[in-house]
């Protein structure tokens, strides 16, 4: 029993993880149209900054003090590369799909590679917070800590994305841009402000994950946000692209699955489950698990 309540909390754990990066890609799909590959770069760029601010902070600090600014300057730094990338590259390809791909796929590997070119290509360590990097007794289960840190994270984000997008004027705005963009251009509304905030938005989501995926992983490298990135496509691809809840619930199906092909299987037969999951639902139902925008 305490071991499946482990596999259970590790696997809702990974998948919040994956939700948090995965949010960011599915809300500009969803919205704006944009398959961005370049996302895993902003990941990157969230992950360094936080790696870069922790060091530049006084070593008296707590490392959980530190590591609260770290996330407040990734998910800063992700939104303005969002923000810089979308007005700069994005915004003149709107409606140009294959140029699209094209663009955030170079933008992608160009920013592997300016990582590797100013901190190397080996994994830098990351500072963790003691009680993150502990465990709690639940039922006779270890539990780890930072799982539930990462499920707490998730909730809020998902939350904080509906709200956004439900109760809000401009995430009326967003909607009604989405269905009818000359409709709302002709009422006086920038709806091109209110996409690149979208962007905005979902670069902060990606600099957050890339935080969470250092401390997950222990390190920081460049290839880290490329990583993380195939399981966040696969996450939204599977619940539907461009659905916030579909992500969700993919989410939550693609950890539990993962960590559990990995304890009753063997060790790296997670990966390959999840690959078998996209398939078989792309083959039973290539709409997914959920087609609605959020």
């Amino acid at each position: 029993m305490s071991d499946l309540l482990l596999i259970l909390v590790t696997g809702l754990g990974l998948g919040a993880l994956y939700f948090v990066a995965a949010s960011g890609l599915s809300l500009i799909y969803g919205l704006m149209g944009v398959l961005n590959f370049a996302h895993g770069a902003f990941m990157t760029a969230g992950a360094y900054a936080a790696w870069l601010t922790m060091g530049a902070l006084p070593t008296g600090w707590p490392v959980a003090g530190r590591l609260v600014v770290g996330v407040l300057v990734a998910v800063a730094v992700g939104g303005l590369v969002g923000l810089v990338v979308e007005v700069v590259l994005i915004r003149p390809l709107y409606r140009r799909h294959i140029q699209q791909v094209l663009v955030t796929v170079g933008l992608s590997l160009a920013g592997v590679a300016a990582a590797q070119g100013v901190w190397g290509a080996d994994p830098r360590p990351v500072d963790k917070p003691a009680w993150m990097s502990s465990t709690t007794d639940v039922l006779g289960a270890r539990l780890p800590n930072d799982r539930l840190i990462y499920l707490l994270v998730a909730l809020a984000l998902f939350g904080g994305l509906l709200a956004l997008l439900h109760l809000t004027r401009l995430g009326l705005v967003i909607r009604a841009g989405v269905e009818n963009r000359t409709m709302v251009e002709a009422l006086g509304i920038d709806v091109h402000r209110t996409f690149t905030l979208v962007f905005a938005i979902g670069g902060g989501a990606a600099g957050l994950a890339g935080v969470l995926y250092s401390q997950y992983a222990g390190t920081v490298s460049p290839a880290q946000g490329g990583s993380l990135l195939i399981f966040a496509f696969i996450v939204v691809v599977i619940g539907g692209m461009g659905s916030l809840t579909g992500t969700a619930v993919a989410a939550v199906v693609v950890g539990l699955v993962q960590q559990l092909a990995n304890y009753y299987a063997a060790t790296g037969v997670g990966d390959l489950s999840v690959v078998l999951l996209l398939a078989l639902v792309l083959l039973l139902r290539p709409t997914s698990l959920k087609g609605a925008t959020a």
